[in-house]
This record gives structure tokens, C-alpha cells and sequence, in this order.
């Protein structure tokens, strides 16, 4: 595992990855007025976070209901023994399935816990029984279907200190 070392960033560093959280799609112009910097520094500071690996990519938010994708399900995975080749194994396979939106690797009662987006009840339950199920390892699943989505969000939050 690659552990990545924070390198220093500043006050000003700090507002545009604020403001690039709340709109990826800002001029170069808009953002530096929004921080109080010329364009050509904005810019360069935003290439550097870039390239430091603050920003790792811009994307745009769609509706998941208007592409036949509007229920969404949590499913803790247990698996038949925890070792590193199966959760390799487990991932790996995890990582080939589009539906599936994430995959995380957890401490408690179950060992992953993954988010997928499916049309409705009938295509999960195809999802579980002809994949889920079917991944290296499972010994069994618990699913958590979403009746509303309170609060859904991608920003981190940034201290401006």
C-alpha cells in the first residue's frame, strides 16, 4: 500500500478546492476572482494541485433515475475466510462489475460493504443471485435497500486553517 505524504498547501490552495468541490466546471477566470488571485497564478496553482494529487479528477453528477439506475442498495458481504489472497480475489473480481458503485473493505460483524445502482427489485435480485453471490469467497450477504436519499455528497470538507 502506497501511503501518501501530505505536502503543504496554503490558505489559497485551500479556497479553490473548496470552490472546484462546489463547481467543477468554473472558469479559470470566475475561480480566481472567487479567491482574489490573477488568472495566470489560479491557474498554475490549480495544475499544481493537479499534479500534487488534491485534484483527482472532475466529473459531472447525473440523475441515476433518468438512466434506468434508481434504486440503490448497501450490501454487507461476508466472506468464507479472511485472508489476503481472498480478499485480493475479492476485489478484484468486485472491480469488473459496473453496477456495483463501491467497494469497501471494513472492520466489524461482515468484511465489505458495497453500494450498487439497479433499475429496481428485479434486477437486483439478478445482480445478487448471478453475481453477488457468485463472487470469490462469499459465504453470505445482508442488503439494505435506500427508501429515500437524505444527503448525498462527494466534497470533503476543508479546513481553512
Amino acid at each position: 500500500m502506497l501511503i501518501k505524504t501530505p505536502k503543504h498547501i496554503d490558505r489559497i490552495d485551500r479556497n479553490i478546492l473548496i470552490e472546484l468541490q462546489k463547481n467543477g466546471r468554473i472558469t479559470n477566470s470566475d475561480l480566481a476572482n472567487k479567491i482574489g488571485l490573477s488568472a495566470s497564478p489560479c491557474l498554475e496553482r490549480v495544475k499544481r494541485l493537479e499534479s500534487q494529487g488534491y485534484i483527482t479528477g472532475y466529473h459531472a453528477r447525473v440523475d441515476p433515475s433518468l438512466l434506468g439506475a434508481a434504486m440503490l442498495v448497501f450490501v454487507e458481504i461476508t466472506l468464507t475466510k479472511t485472508s489476503v489472497d481472498i480478499f485480493e480475489e475479492f476485489s478484484t473480481a468486485v472491480r469488473k462489475h459496473e453496477d456495483i458503485q463501491e467497494c469497501h473493505l471494513v472492520s466489524g460483524n461482515f468484511d465489505f460493504l458495497l453500494k450498487a445502482r439497479v433499475a429496481d427489485m428485479s434486477s437486483y435480485r439478478k445482480l445478487l443471485g448471478d453475481t453477488l453471490l457468485r463472487l470469490p469467497g462469499v459465504s453470505e450477504s445482508r442488503t439494505y435497500v435506500v427508501m429515500e436519499e437524505i444527503k448525498e455528497s462527494t466534497q470533503v470538507k476543508i479546513s481553512l486553517r
